[in-house]
């Protein structure tokens, strides 16, 4: 699916948890160097997991393009992407939001390529593409199946060259652009403040102090020739990096880069100075009111440094000490022990150049802002006037290095890395050193850093508080100035036009394509009854573990308490019997672990992975919280307190209230209608009991599944089932509530009004199918066709025609027994009677028509290729194997899963459709400001029902 993100600020904090890149020089590498195993790597220390280099090669174009380019035999997909050192910062004055707009545009139609081809290139084949817009970059990535790399490298190079934007396309996307605006800012409850009045407060002089996202005013004020201009101006090949990753011949891929970008011109005119020091100013604090803010936050921030500077590395373990994990020093204190706070953590936001370090909280029912503050400074004031321990330090490297590994997992990934480390040092290399200097940080140079930035004199507080009479919602800043002016930017030249059909350069044909193999599972079962499944993946020393139960959401129906199953899913990481949730959270930080649970509508799935070289400290591990869990009387109350905490969020944004109460209108009071984390009526009524029952009750080894994926063979697999469960004998065992479907109901046209609302969501949902229907795959295409990517049905017809939401999807939800389908968009208000017709004539369509075979196509290559990017990682690829056990499905349905959808005819979609999906059954839930739309909409629903969100009751039903 097509997002299109807009990220405000600095992924540098994530990047140095999974960039832990290298690049080789071009001139020592052989074209298969690049992903050899035996190349040399990084060693963190001896007998350490090793990440290994990137090996890029480089080389520059006449035209200044730099490319670099990584051969990996072991996929059968290709990553092309493109990186322009052109971001927010650089938007002229009065246009803040400007290149994000413009990432939107590089998506339409070029001097040789019609409008929407570049969704037609990648997700009609089986791929996917996407852009994001950074303070300091714009970058444009593909992966699609390998033997079309030449056509991507040809549509790249046209819209570099020669992009056309007319005034439809532009129209429409600022349209869009407003939709994203308004999700992303208006409607979610810390949206104004994090992307708004945050930045502007920290920032008193450079280009980063403007929202990336920009504003409803300067959008509109943008025209088409500033368009025209801005392209001119800063998408040039020296102002661009070329990367491509995958399954290629290097001789061939070479020709075909030389042909398609070399003839690009270069143009001999400067692009803009844009380098504003900043003074941050004195120490200072600030106050914002908003509406919706269920819950205060607030956040202090530091100056730093830029991301080339020597002191990153230190500054990012200091952020892992203070906020990586359920160890970290803030959880600890603000979440775990004073239970002031819902959500603590920090931040590491560097940028070209500057750099600050966050600090931030959302704060428990009743707790104060200053309370927050007050906690937040402590804990940064220990950090800097104690030193921290060898072991906490120790902890913070190896989940870097762990997670370098995992963002090794894909060619994508691989490529993002280097692009994001040549945006922000311009040094290819520089990739190779992130480890390294990760493990060179001292317990001295984090005190150092500490010391030197994070002073009390240089501290920038924030709180954001729900606004009231007394207190207005406060006044965003929209008026800045920038170095980069429309004037400075170049002439637009003459406009760009697509050419007629017969006079266009023809697409190149697709290559012979390229096989992606699926993996032979092996299985065995221990003398309990625990299944065990093992799908070996050789490459990068990871592996993961997924032990899932029959036990679920729906099975909350049996003690009638919503929220049951949940709990104790989260509660098995937070204590056993030898094991206090502190030290589980150390422990699983110290091996570079991920260990979590969570509990599915019909099953519990409880994960792990980690490096290989300790992967059996992990099962250990994880068969303590397992086996063991203590469920103590304060942690329950702390889980409770959060979770009421979390659902009080989720219940003030119309998203996540519209979801919800699609689902209690399809299932009425059955178990599948149960909210699955609860309500606020249940979660306090939860004891000890009910989770030391469900726990006993539900989780069996004679109805788990263990499925281990990644660098395992299957005898080291059973070897380790066999130690962490083999002697765990089953007990009394409770069976999985009946009908969790329940009786089918009438469906309903539901307005719930939250007033002054910034967009409103319209759901429509109905009952599907169980997994193991034999209409699986039919509804599976079905879903796609209408919902199932960006240039599905619904999208095109919502948001590229109409311009009426960021993004419109549907999904299908096949479970035990009767599943959900429900399709979905966020809109302005004034269009809900508009979004909610096209919806349902969406779905009234599957059964009304066949669609085509060129329709069916490229829907079938885009689910096809979803699913084979899925078993590229160590994750996925245990997801899909726990899947179809989970379900009782043959284990072959891996390998045939192309052959499945494939099969899939028209007339198989329209009947099944017809059969299960009639738009007649479909409920209608709609959030928003119902002043805006009611009126409309009860002329053609005379009998909606309207419940105010302060009156709605999710315990029932009727949501009253």
């Amino acid at each position: 699916m097509k997002s299109r993100l807009f990220a405000a600020a600095s992924i540098s904090a994530l990047l140095l948890g999974v960039a832990a890149c290298a690049t080789a020089p071009a001139a020592d590498m052989s074209p298969d160097m690049a992903m050899n195993d035996d190349a040399p790597v990084a060693s963190t220390a001896p007998d350490a997991i090793v990440v290994p280099p990137l090996g890029f090669r480089e080389r520059t174009l006449p035209n200044g393009l730099k490319v670099y380019t990584a051969r990996d035999t072991a996929t059968s997909n290709v990553t092309v992407q493109v990186w322009y050192k052109v971001g927010a910062k650089d938007d002229p004055e009065g246009r803040s939001g400007f290149a994000h707009l413009f990432e939107h545009l590089m998506f339409k139609a070029t001097r040789n390529l019609p409008q929407e081809t570049f969704d037609r290139l990648t997700e009609d084949v089986g791929g996917s593409n996407n852009a994001s817009t950074y303070l300091d970059l714009t970058n444009y990535y593909e992966t699609v199946p390998a033997q079309h790399l030449e056509r991507m490298l040809f549509a790249e190079s046209e819209r570099m060259g020669s992009l056309v934007v007319d005034e439809t396309s532009f129209g429409s996307e600022r349209d869009v652009v407003k939709e994203e605006f308004r999700l992303r800012v208006l409607s979610t409850p810390y949206g104004r403040f994090q992307r708004l009045h945050s930045q502007a407060f920290i920032y008193q002089d450079s280009p980063y102090r403007r929202p990336g996202i920009g504003s409803i005013a300067d959008l509109d004020s943008a025209t088409m020739d500033d368009v025209l201009r801005f392209h001119e101006t800063f998408y040039r090949p020296d102002n661009a990096y070329l990367i491509v990753a995958g399954n290629f011949d290097q001789a061939q891929l070479d020709r075909w880069i030389d042909g398609y970008f070399g003839g690009i011109e270069n143009p001999a005119r400067p692009l803009p100075v844009n380098n504003v020091p900043e003074s941050y100013g004195p120490a200072r604090e600030a106050t914002f009111y908003g509406p919706n803010v269920p819950l205060p936050m607030v956040q202090i921030s530091w100056p730093t440094v830029p991301y080339n500077h020597p002191d990153r590395a230190a500054l990012s373990v200091l952020d892992g000490i203070l906020s990586t994990g359920e160890s970290s020093r803030l959880y600890q204190a603000l979440v775990y022990r004073q239970q002031i706070a819902t959500t603590a953590s920090s931040s590491t936001d560097q940028q070209q150049q500057v750099g600050v370090l966050n600090t931030f909280a959302i704060m428990s029912e009743g707790k104060t802002a200053d309370e927050g503050l007050a906690a937040l400074r402590a804990e940064v004031a220990r950090i800097r006037d104690e030193p921290v321990t060898e072991a906490e330090l120790a902890e913070a490297k190896t989940e870097l290095v762990a997670g370098a590994l995992r963002g090794l997992e894909t060619i994508d990934g691989r490529a993002f890395q280097l692009g994001y480390t040549l945006i922000m040092t311009g040094d290819p290399t520089a990739a190779d050193r992130d480890i390294p200097d990760i493990q060179r940080v001292t317990v001295a140079d984090i005190q150092r850093v500490a010391r030197q930035y994070l002073r009390d004199d240089r501290a920038i507080a924030m709180r954001y508080l729900q606004a009231d009479d007394a207190h207005p919602a406060s006044t965003v800043q929209e008026v800045f100035t920038a170095p980069v002016t429309l004037a400075e930017l170049a002439p637009a030249g003459e406009p760009v036009t697509l050419l007629p059909e017969g006079q266009r350069a023809q697409l190149p044909e697709p290559g012979a394509a390229v096989e992606a193999a699926t993996p032979q599972v092996a299985e065995r079962r221990l003398a309990n009854g625990m299944r065990v499944l093992v799908a070996p993946k050789p490459g990068l020393p990871l592996v993961s573990a997924r032990l899932s139960f029959e036990a679920g959401t729906s099975d909350d129906a049996a003690g009638g308490k919503a929220g049951v199953a949940n709990f104790t899913a989260s509660l098995l990481t937070q204590g056993t019997n030898t094991r206090s949730a502190p030290e589980i959270a150390t422990e699983i930080e110290r091996l570079g672990a991920n260990i979590g649970a969570g509990a599915g509508v019909d099953f519990t799935n409880v994960f792990a992975s980690s490096p290989s070289n300790v992967f059996p400290q992990v099962m250990e591990l994880l068969a303590d919280v397992v086996r063991n869990p203590a469920f103590t009387a304060e942690d329950l109350e702390r889980e409770q307190t959060q979770t009421l905490n979390g659902l009080r969020v989720q219940l003030s944004q119309p998203g996540p209230v519209a979801g919800i109460a699609a689902t209690r209108a399809v299932y009425g009071n059955a178990p599948y209608g149960i909210p699955g984390s609860g309500t606020p009526s249940t979660i306090p009524t939860i004891t000890r009991d009910d989770l030391v029952a469900f726990h006993g009750g539900m989780y069996q080894p004679s109805n788990a599944t263990l499925v281990f994926s990644g660098d395992i063979t299957p005898e080291a697999a059973y070897a380790l089932a066999e130690q962490a469960f083999g002697n765990w004998q089953a007990g009394a065992a409770r069976a999985p509530v009946a009908d969790p479907a329940g009786p089918a109901v009438a469906p309903r046209v539901i307005v719930i009004d939250q007033p002054g609302a910034g967009q409103a969501a319209v759901y429509a949902a109905m009952r599907g199918i169980a997994r193991t229907d034999e209409d699986y795959f039919p509804l599976v295409v079905a879903n796609g066709v209408m919902g199932g990517g960006f240039s599905a049905r619904l999208s095109q017809e919502i948001r590229i025609k109409r311009g009426l939401s960021y993004g419109a999807y549907s999904s299908l939800s096949a479970r035990e027994d009767e599943g959900l389908l429900s399709a979905s968009a966020q809109t302005r208000n004034d269009a809900v009677p508009q979004v909610a017709d096209l919806i349902l004539a969406e779905i009234a369509r599957l059964s009304g028509s066949e669609a085509t075979e060129a329709e069916l196509a490229p829907r079938k290559a885009t689910l096809i290729g979803a699913f084979g990017r899925s078993l590229e990682t160590v994750d996925g690829l245990g997801g899909l194997v726990a899947n179809l056990a989970l379900y009782g499905l043959p284990l072959s349905d891996l390998a045939s899963y192309d052959d499945d959808v494939n099969g899939v005819t028209p007339a198989q979609i329209r009947a099944a459709a017809a059969e299960h999906l009639p738009a007649s059954n479909a409920s209608l839930v709609i959030v928003g400001d119902a002043s805006q739309f009611l009126e409309a909409l009860r002329a053609k629903y005379p009998n909606v029902e309207v419940i105010p969100l302060s009156a709605l009751n999710i315990d029932s039903a009727a949501l009253r």
